[in-house]
């Protein structure tokens, strides 16, 4: 199954905070039917511990270990953010939700840090004019 439809990718034109934009992640994950209401608080929980911002304006934020339960099926969430996200004192402006069920989720994570690490694909995600542009670009996560 593919961890990453067409409606699953967002672009906002302005910021939220730290918390809503995890929100968003967790609810349009749960609207894919990958999680339960309570991946979100689990979220929050990871990022009180350890903050998800992966360098090169990229968040993924996802849940802890002890709360594999709240995960049904892998799946991703893409919300891109152009007036950017304060991160922690990071800026952020893609904001990565992931679930993943068992192991699946270090492939999926592993892909999304190949994507981001090159900068040239960065500016081609930056510049996508639509939801469906992005995920074009982006579908490399459903191999």
């Amino acid at each position: 199954m593919a961890v990453l439809s067409i409606g699953q990718v967002r672009i906002h034109p302005g910021s939220v905070s730290r918390e809503e934009a995890t929100r968003e992640a967790a609810d349009i994950l749960q609207s894919a039917g990958a999680v339960t209401g309570a991946y979100f608080d689990a979220m929050l929980q990871r990022e009180e511990t350890v903050s998800t911002y992966m360098g090169n304006e990229l968040a993924i934020p996802h849940g802890t270990n002890e709360t594999k339960d709240a995960i049904l099926d892998s799946a991703l969430s893409v919300v891109r953010y152009d007036g950017g996200i304060d991160w922690g004192g990071e800026r952020v402006t893609f904001v990565i939700g992931i679930a993943g069920k068992g192991d699946e989720h270090l492939d999926i994570l592993s892909q999304i840090a190949i994507l981001f690490s090159d900068e040239d694909d960065v500016a081609r995600l930056k510049a996508a004019a639509t939801p469906e542009d992005l995920y074009a670009l982006l579908s490399a996560v459903n191999q």
